[in-house]
């Protein structure tokens, strides 16, 4: 799949020179518009298509984020059944509970070993 970048906004060309009031000149206009317009109803057909592979794509996720709901709230609460194969005290619901490392004192133990490398 490409990706194609939407262009700039496009302004009219202006000609420095005025064509004279003619036939062919009318239709020089209108021959412009036209093109103008084909490839603008283009990008509008390009950009609904978009919007559609985006809807459809959200969907998906939308879907997909509710089946990983149900499936965690089903985990979170344990079924009689797996509440007998499941070992006691093993609790796989996540906490909040924070435990830092105790430490008896901020220096250095005795039993480390420093090494210098000279270069």
């Amino acid at each position: 799949m490409s990706i194609k970048r939407a262009p700039r906004r496009s302004f009219p060309k202006i000609s420095t020179m005025p064509r004279p009031a003619t036939e062919a000149a009318q239709y020089l206009d209108m021959y412009k518009l036209t093109v103008e317009k084909t490839r603008l109803e283009q990008e509008l057909e390009y950009i609904d298509g978009r919007r559609q592979q985006l809807c459809d794509r959200l969907a998906e996720i939308e879907q997909a984020t509710a089946g990983l709901d149900t499936k965690a709230a089903t985990l979170r609460q344990p079924t009689q059944s797996s509440a007998a194969h499941k070992p006691q005290g093993l609790n796989f619901a996540p906490s909040t509970n924070v435990y830092l490392p105790q430490r008896n004192s901020r220096q250095a133990p005795e039993d480390y070993n420093t090494l210098m490398l000279d270069y």
